[in-house]
């Protein structure tokens, strides 16, 4: 090599060795933090730029989970998890980091009742990078039926008005008073929830209590649809949501049980077996939807398929809605992945029947508010609409991906006249077709 050609060799080489992305010697660094606390479980996530190795032991006496990362140092990004643990964490005390030996940092989880964790790595997914993920389940698993009866009690107490106090002698009759009729129907309400096999005294639409559950999607680790001006689907879906239960907690003899209630994720085998686990008799699942082209608009309403796709639209949406669970990311046991498989390969040609009488009235409705991207009910293999036993319906509510809808979609008035419009969709559903009677225990 002449003296020139050995000098230009040596000024190329120190970028050369930077292309080559070498791994650093230590081994991963951390990206980001965060802490998901929901009433199911608290998720720790920690996002890394490589792969890294973990191993995990609980000790019971306090409640603690020991978490020990290899090759890697503590770092300021690290050290944000000891912030990031709020104190109304429903499974998480208090978290300490420590350099437990070279390049070996140790995570110990102070418990406030003794869990059940899952720790494993999920592959770069989305926008994600590599992710070790901490899922502190509780070893008492929470019963959404008792859950949900509880939560029913406490709301519809908080809301019981208070027996007027009316005065001896006022002489008046309470049997035309509006306010007392009012008094004694949520009072009847009352007493329903707590014996709720006993049917309703007014009205032949429903002589039983219903229960919606109402699926706000994605949620957590997983964003959903992103607006071209950021905005989140799992965001907007949750504020509608929520609505939509206000609406419907309003009426009497109606309890709902939400997938989620705040900022977290749920698989999508967990979303269909809530709703099988209360007897729920709607399954109303909540979404924003997203379209490569930004001029994309509308509302839809999908039922699940028992064959294929109504639209080739429709089966490119149920493959992005069903991808959920690998952004999210689940840990299922071996076990568990075959009651999960069997749980989402049921339909029925009467659920199916059913859904689409529910889809036809919400559609009808959505058609008030805003364009309708279709005007006939979509079918397609939607995971969360397999619940065999209930009627279930997907609201695709706008285009988060369209900047027109995106606006709308963040604008409070707007949510609540989808709401609005669900809603009604749904009492006229009801009305036209009312619930089967169940026997005790249902």
């Amino acid at each position: 090599m002449s003296e020139g050609s050995r000098r230009r060799f040596l000024r190329t080489v120190p970028g050369a060795l930077l292309a080559l992305d070498l791994p650093r010697a230590h081994g991963a660094g951390i990206l980001g933090v965060r802490v998901w606390p929901a009433p199911d479980y608290t998720r720790v996530t920690l996002e890394l730029d490589a792969s890294l190795k973990s191993s995990h032991f609980v000790i019971t006496d306090p409640p603690r989970l020991v978490v020990d990362l290899e090759g890697i140092d503590i770092d300021a990004a690290l050290r944000e998890i000891v912030a990031k643990v709020q104190a109304d964490d429903p499974y998480i005390a208090t978290v300490r980091v420590a350099q437990n030996r070279a390049h070996v940092v140790r995570l110990v989880f102070d418990l406030k009742v003794p869990v059940s964790p899952q720790v494993f790595a999920l592959a770069p997914n989305g926008v994600y990078r590599h992710r070790l993920v901490l899922d502190l389940y509780p070893k008492t698993p929470i019963d959404p039926l008792a859950a949900l009866i509880e939560q029913t009690r406490s709301s519809t107490a908080a809301n019981a008005l208070p027996r007027p106090q009316v005065g001896a002698g006022a002489g008046t009759s309470t049997g035309d008073d509006p306010l007392a009729s009012l008094i004694r129907e949520r009072e009847a309400a009352l007493r329903m929830l707590a014996e709720p096999d006993r049917p309703r005294a007014r009205g032949a639409e429903v002589s039983r209590l219903l229960t919606i559950a109402i699926d706000p999607g994605h949620g957590g680790e997983d964003p959903g649809a992103i607006g071209p001006n950021g905005t989140m689907e799992k965001d907007v879906v949750l504020n509608i949501a929520l609505r939509l239960r206000e609406k419907l907690q309003a009426e009497p003899g109606v309890r709902v049980l939400m997938t989620r209630d705040s900022d977290f994720f749920v698989p999508l085998a967990t979303r269909v077996s809530k709703a099988r686990a209360v007897s729920a008799d709607l399954f109303v699942s909540i979404h924003a939807d997203a379209f490569v082209l930004p001029h994309a608009k509308g509302s839809s309403v999908f039922v699940l398929s028992d064959s294929s796709a109504s639209s080739l639209g429709a089966r490119w949406l149920a493959r992005r809605e069903n991808s959920a669970d690998l952004i999210g990311g689940v840990n299922l046991p071996a076990g568990n992945r075959e009651v999960a498989k069997v749980l989402l390969d049921l339909s029925t040609t009467a659920q199916i029947k059913d859904s689409r009488k529910l889809a036809g009235s919400v559609l009808g409705e959505l058609r008030g508010v805003g364009n309708l991207h279709s005007a006939q009910i979509e079918q397609a293999g939607f995971a969360v609409l397999r619940a065999p036993d209930v009627p279930s319906i997907l609201i695709e509510t706008a285009f988060i991906s369209n900047p027109d809808e995106e606006r709308k979609l963040r604008d409070p008035r707007y949510q609540a006249q989808l709401a609005d419009a669900i809603f009604v969709g749904i009492r006229n559903y009801f009305r036209r077709n009312p619930p089967a009677a169940r026997g005790p225990g249902a």
